[in-house]
């Protein structure tokens, strides 16, 4: 595989997520600027329809096949407020266990929602 492909594909990325960066900052919404990112990449794709041999799909791809590599970042900064997690530790696992179950029952519910509608089709 070409590296040319991969590197414009990257390009293509971060580019959308700079502008979606772009586009949050000068707005003042509050929404995260990678979101916006994505959704204009899933726009470009959507206009280009790329092949499977395109950078749009090789860097995506590539980024995905090693995704582990970008929770060491994660695990580092785990590591150095381990002291702050410590000493917060029931409010954090009570907002981790509440905002599980409250994911839990919405998706349940709109699973559930769905299904009676397929059936009633």
């Amino acid at each position: 595989m070409s590296n040319a492909p991969v590197l414009k594909g990257l390009l293509a990325l971060l580019g959308c997520q700079l502008a979606g960066e772009l586009a949050v900052r000068l707005t003042g919404v509050e929404f995260p600027g990678a979101v916006v990112g994505m959704l204009l990449f899933l726009v470009v794709l959507s206009l280009a329809k790329p092949g499977d041999g395109s950078g749009l799909v090789a860097a995506p791809s590539l980024l995905l096949r090693h995704l582990h590599l970008l929770f060491i970042p994660a695990g580092v900064g785990i590591m150095v407020y381990l002291d702050t997690i410590r000493n917060h530790a029931w409010p954090l696992a009570a907002g981790l266990w509440v905002s599980w179950l409250v994911g839990f029952v919405v998706t349940a519910l709109v699973a559930s929602a769905f299904v009676r509608g397929s059936e009633r089709r």
